[in-house]
Protein backbone atom coordinates (compact mmCIF):
# COMPACT_ATOMS: atom_id res chain seq x y z
CA UNK A 1 0.00 0.00 0.00
CA UNK A 2 1.67 3.46 -0.91
CA UNK A 3 1.79 6.17 1.83
CA UNK A 4 -1.04 8.33 -0.29
CA UNK A 5 -3.52 5.80 0.78
CA UNK A 6 -2.12 5.99 4.73
CA UNK A 7 -1.39 9.64 5.46
CA UNK A 8 -3.40 12.50 7.05
CA UNK A 9 -3.69 15.30 3.98
CA UNK A 10 -5.22 18.08 6.07
CA UNK A 11 -2.02 19.21 7.91
CA UNK A 12 -1.83 22.14 9.91
CA UNK A 13 1.54 23.61 9.82
CA UNK A 14 3.14 26.78 10.92
CA UNK A 15 6.26 29.19 9.29
CA UNK A 16 9.91 29.60 11.05
CA UNK A 17 8.28 32.87 12.23
CA UNK A 18 5.88 32.00 14.07
CA UNK A 19 5.97 32.06 17.89
CA UNK A 20 6.36 29.07 19.66
CA UNK A 21 3.32 30.06 21.76
CA UNK A 22 1.28 30.03 18.13
CA UNK A 23 2.68 26.52 17.58
CA UNK A 24 1.86 25.41 20.92
CA UNK A 25 -1.62 26.48 20.53
CA UNK A 26 -1.92 24.67 17.45
CA UNK A 27 -0.97 21.27 19.51
CA UNK A 28 -3.14 21.80 22.05
CA UNK A 29 -6.06 22.91 19.67
CA UNK A 30 -5.34 18.96 17.38
CA UNK A 31 -3.99 17.14 20.19
CA UNK A 32 -0.57 16.26 18.37
CA UNK A 33 2.52 16.62 19.71
CA UNK A 34 4.38 17.92 15.86
CA UNK A 35 3.77 20.81 13.64
CA UNK A 36 5.71 20.98 10.13
CA UNK A 37 7.42 24.06 9.55
CA UNK A 38 6.80 25.57 6.28
CA UNK A 39 7.58 28.54 4.11
CA UNK A 40 6.26 30.84 1.51
CA UNK A 41 4.68 28.15 -0.99
CA UNK A 42 4.37 24.97 1.36
CA UNK A 43 7.94 24.10 1.25
CA UNK A 44 8.86 22.25 4.25
CA UNK A 45 11.82 23.70 6.09
CA UNK A 46 11.70 21.40 9.28
CA UNK A 47 9.15 20.40 11.88
CA UNK A 48 9.14 21.26 15.94
CA UNK A 49 7.84 18.37 18.81
CA UNK A 50 5.96 19.39 21.92
CA UNK A 51 9.39 17.99 23.34
CA UNK A 52 11.59 20.77 20.82
CA UNK A 53 9.34 23.20 23.12
CA UNK A 54 10.16 21.88 26.05
CA UNK A 55 13.98 21.07 26.36
CA UNK A 56 15.16 23.96 23.70
CA UNK A 57 13.16 26.77 25.11
CA UNK A 58 11.15 26.56 28.03
CA UNK A 59 13.88 24.45 30.35
CA UNK A 60 15.98 27.09 29.57
CA UNK A 61 13.96 29.76 30.61
CA UNK A 62 13.39 31.69 26.99
CA UNK A 63 9.46 33.08 26.68
CA UNK A 64 7.56 31.04 24.57
CA UNK A 65 5.32 34.54 23.30
CA UNK A 66 8.67 36.21 21.82
CA UNK A 67 10.57 32.97 20.70
CA UNK A 68 10.37 32.05 17.23
CA UNK A 69 9.73 28.80 16.17
CA UNK A 70 13.18 28.63 13.81
CA UNK A 71 15.05 29.32 17.11
CA UNK A 72 13.89 25.69 18.67
CA UNK A 73 12.48 23.67 15.60
CA UNK A 74 14.42 20.74 13.69
CA UNK A 75 16.03 20.99 10.68
CA UNK A 76 17.07 17.97 8.03
CA UNK A 77 13.49 16.37 8.82
CA UNK A 78 13.51 12.49 7.29
CA UNK A 79 10.35 12.52 5.44
CA UNK A 80 8.69 10.12 2.80
CA UNK A 81 7.00 10.39 -0.63
CA UNK A 82 3.17 9.81 -1.21
CA UNK A 83 4.13 6.97 -3.93
CA UNK A 84 6.35 4.93 -1.04
CA UNK A 85 5.23 1.62 0.05
CA UNK A 86 4.35 1.38 3.84
CA UNK A 87 6.78 -0.87 4.33
CA UNK A 88 9.54 1.59 2.99
CA UNK A 89 8.08 4.44 5.55
CA UNK A 90 8.57 2.02 8.27
CA UNK A 91 11.91 1.25 7.66
CA UNK A 92 12.63 4.56 7.82
CA UNK A 93 10.82 5.11 10.64
CA UNK A 94 12.57 2.40 12.32
CA UNK A 95 16.05 3.29 11.13
CA UNK A 96 15.48 7.16 12.00
CA UNK A 97 13.84 6.62 15.08
CA UNK A 98 10.76 8.48 14.69
CA UNK A 99 7.07 8.20 14.86
CA UNK A 100 5.82 10.30 12.20
CA UNK A 101 6.85 11.37 9.01
CA UNK A 102 6.16 14.25 6.83
CA UNK A 103 5.53 13.21 3.15
CA UNK A 104 6.41 15.70 0.72
CA UNK A 105 6.31 15.78 -3.22
CA UNK A 106 8.60 18.61 -5.15
CA UNK A 107 9.34 19.65 -1.62
CA UNK A 108 6.40 20.83 -0.71
CA UNK A 109 4.32 19.23 2.40
CA UNK A 110 1.43 17.10 1.20
CA UNK A 111 0.50 15.10 4.38
CA UNK A 112 2.22 13.11 7.23
CA UNK A 113 2.23 9.26 8.57
CA UNK A 114 2.23 8.55 11.55
CA UNK A 115 2.99 4.68 12.80
CA UNK A 116 -0.08 3.80 13.90
CA UNK A 117 -1.26 4.77 10.56
CA UNK A 118 0.90 2.13 8.70
CA UNK A 119 -0.98 -0.27 11.32
CA UNK A 120 -4.35 0.03 9.36
CA UNK A 121 -2.88 -1.41 6.41
CA UNK A 122 -2.49 -5.27 7.15
CA UNK A 123 0.20 -5.82 5.61
CA UNK A 124 1.99 -3.65 6.76
CA UNK A 125 1.27 -5.03 10.60
CA UNK A 126 4.64 -6.70 10.65
CA UNK A 127 6.01 -3.39 9.38
CA UNK A 128 4.75 -0.97 12.00
CA UNK A 129 5.46 -3.72 15.03
CA UNK A 130 8.85 -3.90 13.44
CA UNK A 131 9.72 0.07 13.22
CA UNK A 132 8.09 0.95 16.81
CA UNK A 133 10.31 -1.88 18.80
CA UNK A 134 13.13 -0.38 16.67
CA UNK A 135 11.91 3.18 17.43
CA UNK A 136 11.36 2.34 21.17
CA UNK A 137 14.93 0.65 21.35
CA UNK A 138 16.92 3.20 23.16
CA UNK A 139 19.79 4.70 21.03
CA UNK A 140 22.74 4.15 23.69
CA UNK A 141 21.75 0.70 25.35
CA UNK A 142 24.78 0.68 27.77
CA UNK A 143 23.12 3.69 29.53
CA UNK A 144 20.24 3.25 32.28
Amino acid sequence: MQIRELMTSEVESCSPQDSLQQVAQIMSDLDVGIVPIVRDGGYLEGCITDRDIVIRAVAKGMDVNSTRVDECMSENIVSCTPDQSATEAAQMMADNQVRRLPVVEDGRLVGIVAIGDLAVERAADESAGYALSEISEPARPEMH
